[in-house]
């Protein structure tokens, strides 16, 4: 039976979510829930998601939703659909744009906004595998564990981890993994999900309420969901931890033919990919 809701896990469903104007609210809610009080978010703007480096010649860096708060504090929320080689080093590496682009001309005391960087994984961690912790904050710290910097956070929620049922959720932030751990299975909106902030978000999530390009669009991201996590959690078992990144770019090549035979435009092949447009007419 099809499903009534979109996959939040698929570029699409996710964006469609958390990164629309209309649904900032949504956005916010969930943020607020993983945050300390002094860094609640009142409202937030969203910006560009692709940033460069400081030469031509230097990797981007590609966010799915980059947004600033109100006093400038930065966050940068990512799906990640699976594992990857250098994950933690490519976040660390993200958290470097929001931090530079702070920079002043002339006179300017270094002074810094908050950076957030939050990771909502459909994997977890090997080396935490044991751990039931679904939910881990990463700061600088002492050697007497104190923090030493509290203005740059690495979130990460391994949602495979987070198994409670609807009698067990106790917080805001508990609904909001349960909604997005079960949205796609979900017929009904469950009475514990029955307030004014969810019942939006399951109306922005019914799939029956999209125009013919949303759902093409949908359509095309839940395939592509599925072909990349299945090649790479594949991989992944079969112990080919060399070849992931060779594989996960090659497999995006291939589905990216499929959506561009298919009829899906380029900007929205490029969108679900993360290839270029250059890349992706280079491919023709």
């Amino acid at each position: 039976m099809a499903s009534r809701y979109i996959n939040p896990f698929t570029d699409f469903g996710f964006k469609r979510l958390f990164g629309e104007e209309v649904n900032k609210d949504l956005l916010i809610d969930f943020l607020n829930g993983l945050l300390p009080e002094h860094h609640k978010i009142k409202d937030l703007t969203y910006s560009r998601n692709e940033h460069l480096g400081d030469l031509s010649i230097d990797r981007r860096a590609v966010f799915d939703i980059y947004c600033q708060s109100l006093n400038g504090d930065r966050f940068i929320v990512e799906l990640q659909k699976a594992k990857q080689n250098f994950f933690k080093d490519r976040s660390v590496y993200y958290a470097t744009f929001p931090i530079r682009e702070q920079a002043e001309r002339g006179d300017w005391n270094f002074e810094l906004k908050a950076v957030y960087c939050v990771g909502i994984l459909d994997f977890v961690f090997e080396e935490d595998a044991h751990n039931p912790d679904y939910l881990h904050t990463v700061q600088l710290k002492n050697k007497l564990n104190q923090v030493f910097y509290d203005k740059l956070s690495f979130i990460y929620i391994e949602m495979p981890k987070f198994n409670k049922t609807d009698d067990e959720l106790e917080t805001g932030f508990d609904r909001w993994l349960f909604f997005i751990k079960n949205l796609e299975n979900f017929n009904y909106i469950p009475d514990r999900l029955r307030n004014k902030i969810f019942e939006k978000a399951f109306q922005a999530a019914e799939i029956a309420k999209f125009d013919p390009n949303q759902l093409q669009a949908y359509e095309s991201s839940l395939k592509y969901y599925r072909d990349i996590k299945n090649v790479v959690d594949t991989s992944f078992e079969e112990g080919k931890l060399e070849g992931i990144e060779e594989g996960m770019m090659k497999a995006k090549i291939e589905i990216a033919k499929q959506l561009l035979l298919a009829g899906t435009t380029v900007n929205q092949v490029s969108t679900l990919t993360g290839l270029t447009i250059q890349e992706l007419e280079g491919l023709n």
